[in-house]
């Protein structure tokens, strides 16, 4: 082969190789743009492992939240002052008076007793508040209800309980140690006489009414029907103390119906 068609020759395959290599480069090029955009399309973009299409396909669980617990109840703070009135003093509208706490003395007499303007069966006389407060109860048993109450007995001394008292402690109270002493008590029937100053006046109209309503006044029912080991009294659903409004209706909120009870005093069923 001469000369110039040998260099003629050896140029054509030099410029062929350099073909092929340039094709190889972009081949190699295009594999790797190809591997890299891949890559990228199939992330997870929170981050996990798992190939395309993983995150939407599988179910999402809902973050559980626990529930807020309950608040605990509030705790009921005794705001009522049991030290608002003397319990030994004789004119205290509190003075409790029971076979443990005589008066004292025991010959005491209120000095502002006042004559009670209601229907009765001996005069009455009370206390000057007392009084007050029972001429309003009386006044609404007959606007609200139509019912016509009495007095039965009121104020009573010392000398009167010694004329009284028959020796029964569970029915009578012994001189100095009846609460009718004090001027805060009073026995009531109805006007018509039906039970009065007996056990079946609770069942009577003007009994339940005075049962559910001597409190709104400051009355409380003394000598409740299971109390009598409290009390030292058998049941007297006619006996009726005045200790105010404030005292009244918180007892009667409270649910607790004895004076020894409330002030945390000892029961009284016999004389000491």
């Amino acid at each position: 082969m001469p000369a110039s068609e040998r260099r003629e020759s050896s140029g054509r395959v030099k410029q062929n190789r350099r073909l092929a290599v340039a094709l190889t480069l972009s081949l190699v090029l295009i594999a790797a743009s190809a591997v890299v955009i891949g890559a990228v399309a199939g992330a997870d973009p929170t981050g996990d492992a798992a190939g395309p299409g993983a995150a939407s396909d599988a179910p999402k669980t809902p973050t559980s939240r626990p529930a807020p617990a309950e608040p605990p109840p509030a705790a009921s703070v005794d705001t009522f002052d049991r030290a608002a009135h003397s319990l030994d003093d004789p004119m205290s509208i509190w003075v409790v008076v029971n076979k443990l706490r005589p008066l004292n003395p025991p010959d005491f007499e209120p000095p502002d007793l006042v004559d009670v303007p209601v229907e009765h069966t001996w005069d009455p006389l009370l206390r000057q508040e007392a009084a007050d407060a029972i001429v309003t109860m009386f006044q609404a048993a007959a606007d609200e209800a139509g019912l016509e109450l009495a007095s039965n007995s009121a104020y009573r001394s010392y000398s009167a309980q010694e004329e009284i008292y028959d020796g029964d402690d569970l029915l009578t109270a012994r001189p100095g140690y009846s609460e009718h002493q004090t001027g805060l008590t009073m026995d009531i029937g109805a006007v018509s006489g039906e039970c009065s100053l007996a056990a079946c006046f609770a069942d009577t109209p003007e009994g339940i009414w005075l049962r559910d309503n001597a409190w709104r006044f400051g009355f409380i029912l003394r000598y409740a029907a299971d109390k009598t080991d409290v009390t030292g009294y058998s049941f007297e659903p006619w006996h009726f103390r005045y200790v105010g409004v404030p005292l009244a209706t918180e007892m009667h909120e409270t649910g607790v119906v004895t004076l020894e009870e409330f002030f945390g005093l000892p029961a009284a069923p016999d004389y000491g």
